[in-house]
């Protein structure tokens, strides 16, 4: 049973699903938290940070929030620990640690 692709959701059987996996919705990985897959994890060292919001355009996940023109802590319930915000950040203000945090 193939499912029209412009009607894929989260309450879409398994069985209708696409060939390929393909995801044509957007803003669905909000519905998943996909923090679990990392393998490295990011620390923020506020202290260092200098506001430059480098970090946060960059990350794919969209998991480094800004409010009121700065930055907040990581969401970890998304970040894949990629780690290009910390080879983004020109401040030493993110590491990546091994492992899930």
């Amino acid at each position: 049973m193939r499912t029209d692709i412009t009607k894929i959701n989260e309450q879409t059987s398994h069985t209708g699903l696409t060939e390929g996996m393909r995801i044509c919705a957007s803003g669905t990985s909000r519905l998943f938290n996909t923090g679990e897959w990392r393998n490295s994890t990011p620390v923020y060292h506020e202290e260092q940070c200098k506001q430059c919001l480098l970090c946060a355009p960059v990350c794919p996940d969209s998991s480094i929030p800004v409010k009121d023109g700065k930055r907040l802590a990581f969401d970890l319930d998304h970040c894949k620990g990629c780690g290009i915000c910390a080879n983004v950040c020109p401040f030493g203000a993110i590491t990546m640690k091994e492992g899930i945090e």
